[in-house]
C-alpha cells in the first residue's frame, strides 16, 4: 500500500502541478509580464511546487528532515539527473546573459545554504531570511524585466519561442476567473498528492529502517523532479538550452529559498551529520560544475550528459537507492 500512495502521490503531483503552472502563467501574462521572466521564475517556480508542499506537509507529518532531503535531494537531481540526461540525446548550449545572472545566484544561495545548515538547526530566524532573500529574487527579476527590457529582448524571443514549442505559455492565456481556479485546482491536488506521498514514503522508510531523510534523498526528490525533467527534455530537443538550464536554475533557488524557509516556518529542521558531511558537498559540487558551460557557453553534448547522469547513479547507488 505504501509504494501505490507514493506512486499515486507522484502522478497527482505531476498532474496537478501542471495545472498550476497553466494557471500561473496565464495570470503572470495577463498582468503583463514578460514570457523571459515568466520562464525564469513563474514556470521554474511552477515546477517546483510539489517540493513546496511535500516540504511543508512532511513538516506537519513530524518528519522534518525528509524536507531537507527533498531540497538538497531535488537541486542535485536537477542539475545531474535533469540536465545530464536530456543532454544525451539532444546537446545544447546556453548564452542567456539572464541565465548567467540568476545562476550565480544559485551559486550564491548554494553557498549560504551551506552555511545556515553548519549553524544547526533551521528555525524561524532561518525561515525568515530565506524568505526575504525568495521576495528580493523575485522583485528583482520583476525591476529588470521592467526596466531592461531592449537589454534581454533578444532573451525574450528565444523564451518566447521555447515556450511555443514546450506549449507552456498557451497562444491565448485563459482568461484571469479560469486561471484562478486552475491555481486553485492545482494546488488542491498538489497538497493531496504531497500528503499520500510523505505517507507513503514515511511507511517504506519504517519498512526498511532508513531514515526520512534518505527518502527525501532519493525517490521524493526524483519523483519531484519530474516536472522539471520533462521540461528540460522538451526544451533541449527543440535546441532551447537557455530555457532548461533557466528553468532548473530558476527551480533550485526557489527550492534553497521558498522551500526550506516555509519548512522552517512549521517546524524547526534538524540537520543530519551525514548531510554536512556528504550530500550537501555534492549539491554544492553540481551546482559549480556548470560554471564552464554558464560562464564560457561551452556545449553540453553526449559526453558531458553521460558524465553527469553517471555521477548521479554514482550517488545514488552510495545512498543505497535500490529500495
Amino acid at each position: 500500500m505504501a509504494y501505490i500512495e507514493v506512486i499515486a502521490g507522484l502522478i497527482l503531483l505531476v498532474v496537478a502541478g501542471d495545472i498550476l503552472i497553466r494557471g500561473s502563467v496565464s495570470i503572470a501574462e495577463n498582468l503583463g509580464l514578460s514570457k523571459l521572466v515568466i520562464g525564469l521564475t513563474v514556470i521554474a517556480f511552477g515546477t517546483s511546487a510539489p517540493e513546496l508542499v511535500v516540504g511543508i506537509d512532511a513538516a506537519l507529518q513530524g518528519v522534518p528532515t525528509m524536507a531537507l532531503g527533498n531540497v538538497v535531494g531535488s537541486n542535485t537531481a536537477n542539475i545531474l539527473l535533469v540536465i545530464g540526461f536530456p543532454a544525451i540525446f539532444y546537446p545544447f548550449v546556453c548564452d542567456s546573459s539572464e541565465v548567467k545572472r540568476n545562476y550565480y545566484i544559485m551559486l550564491g544561495g548554494t553557498a549560504l545554504f551551506m552555511i545556515l545548515c553548519t549553524m544547526g538547526p533551521f528555525t524561524h530566524f532561518h525561515a525568515t531570511l530565506l524568505l526575504i532573500l525568495l521576495v528580493a529574487f523575485i522583485t528583482n527579476s520583476y525591476r529588470v524585466s521592467r526596466l531592461g527590457r531592449e537589454a534581454l529582448e533578444a532573451d525574450a524571443k528565444i523564451a518566447e519561442h521555447a515556450y511555443e514549442d514546450l506549449d507552456e505559455l498557451p497562444e491565448v492565456p485563459l482568461k484571469t476567473p479560469k486561471a484562478a481556479l486552475y491555481v486553485i485546482a492545482g494546488l488542491a491536488g498538489l497538497m493531496f498528492g504531497a500528503d499520500i506521498l510523505v505517507s507513503g514514503g514515511v511507511d517504506i522508510a519504517r519498512t526498511f529502517n532508513v531514515s526520512e531523510a534518505i527518502i527525501g534523498l532519493t525517490i521524493i526528490a526524483i519523483g519531484t523532479s519530474l516536472p522539471e525533467l520533462v521540461t528540460a527534455i522538451m526544451a533541449a530537443r527543440h535546441g532551447h538550452g537557455d530555457v532548461a538550464l533557466g528553468n532548473i536554475i530558476g527551480s533550485n533557488i526557489f527550492n534553497l529559498y521558498a522551500i526550506m524557509g516555509s519548512t522552517a516556518l512549521v517546524a524547526d529542521v534538524p540537520i543530519p551529520d551525514s548531510f554536512l558531511s556528504v550530500d550537501l558537498w555534492v549539491m554544492a559540487l553540481s551546482s559549480a560544475a556548470l560554471i564552464p558551460f554558464i560562464q564560457w557557453k561551452i556545449r553540453f553534448n553526449r559526453v558531458t550528459g553521460l558524465v553527469f547522469f553517471g555521477a548521479y547513479i554514482v550517488y545514488l547507488w552510495t545512498l543505497g537507492a535500490g529500495i
